[in-house]
């Protein structure tokens, strides 16, 4: 079926109505559809954009990503308004850990603090001792005085970090089913096809993928290291939605994904009509109970801190 460009157009500039309308601000990760990355005002790592997005003197934040991702906008702006216009978007590794698992997990081992990847739930992050994002963890790892650390929920974050440090660390055994789908394999097999092609892998990746990576970062420091690059092909092993912005700042470069499948089902259930919907109806708003948010943010402003 031929896309719809001018339906989309039209769509676009409702949202934009919209947005002036209710003096609000659309944030879309970098792996949202190109249509919604295109019109919004910031685009960008999770918790990056909570930041941002704490800087303007909207009243209103839309947040185009998956449920943790509005719940860090919350956290760290308590009198703005939040949305997730899609309110089915999810993320299964977050799903993978609860609050009390951590608990628990304390309890077996109370010398080791928790650090809890920024995709986690608010009930998580509230009963964590610190929080870190891809870019930053092993700084954040490195930085406590324990001998050994607590990892959750992605168990290959963990495996990577403990490549780069002297702690012990303690991995729960959650993980992103798309980045789980690259595979050595594939990547000879792109390699053969584009034999001067980079791969660059995100630290979620599986410890094989990241074995034969030329590059491993966050999705900002993907951009960053394809733009001052001097190769022309990369593999990119991350959600496609990246490629996005990828194309639009290096239109002589050329982009390939790792996988044919490394699409984040969530992260594409947001599409033009639910950020219209939620937007004239005002539905789908983020609240989480404040005895929770004060902890959930003491573990983000702990990494901050760094």
């Amino acid at each position: 079926m031929a896309i719809d460009y001018k339906n989309i157009e039209i769509k676009q500039r409702r949202v934009k109505e919209l947005l002036k309308e209710k003096n609000a601000i659309l944030l879309a990760h970098n792996y949202q559809r190109d249509e919604i990355q295109e019109i919004a005002d910031f685009q960008g790592d999770s918790l990056e954009l909570s930041i941002k997005a704490n800087k303007t003197d909207a009243d209103i934040i839309v947040f185009c990503g998956v449920r943790f991702m509005a719940e860090s906008a919350a956290i760290m702006n308590p009198y703005k308004t939040v949305i997730l216009p899609n309110e089915n978007a999810g993320c299964p590794m977050v799903d993978m850990i609860t609050a009390k698992d951590i608990i628990n997990l304390k309890a077996d081992y109370p010398d080791a603090p928790v650090v809890a990847y920024v995709n986690t739930s608010a009930e998580c992050k509230a009963v964590s001792d610190i929080c870190c994002t891809s870019a930053n963890a092993v700084k954040v790892v490195n930085s406590l005085p324990a001998k050994r650390v607590i990892m959750v929920p992605d168990k290959n974050l963990g495996n990577y970090v403990q490549r780069f440090t002297d702690k012990d660390v303690i991995s729960w055994p959650g993980y992103c089913p798309p980045h789980k789908r690259t595979i050595p394999e594939d990547i000879k097999k792109l390699k053969e096809k584009y034999p001067a092609a980079l791969f660059v892998a995100h630290p979620e990746s599986t410890p094989e993928a990241i074995d034969v990576a030329d590059h491993v970062s966050s999705t900002s420091g993907m951009y960053k290291f394809v733009k001052e690059s001097a190769a022309k092909y990369f593999i990119i092993g991350t959600e496609r939605g990246i490629m996005y912005k990828m194309k639009k700042e290096n239109p002589d470069k050329v982009f390939i994904s790792s996988n044919s499948g490394l699409v984040c089902p969530n992260m594409k259930k947001t599409h033009l009509d639910d950020v219209i919907d939620s937007l004239e109806n005002m539905k789908n708003i983020i609240k989480i109970p404040e005895e929770i948010r004060i902890k959930a943010r003491k573990s983000i402003e702990n990494m901050l801190s760094l």
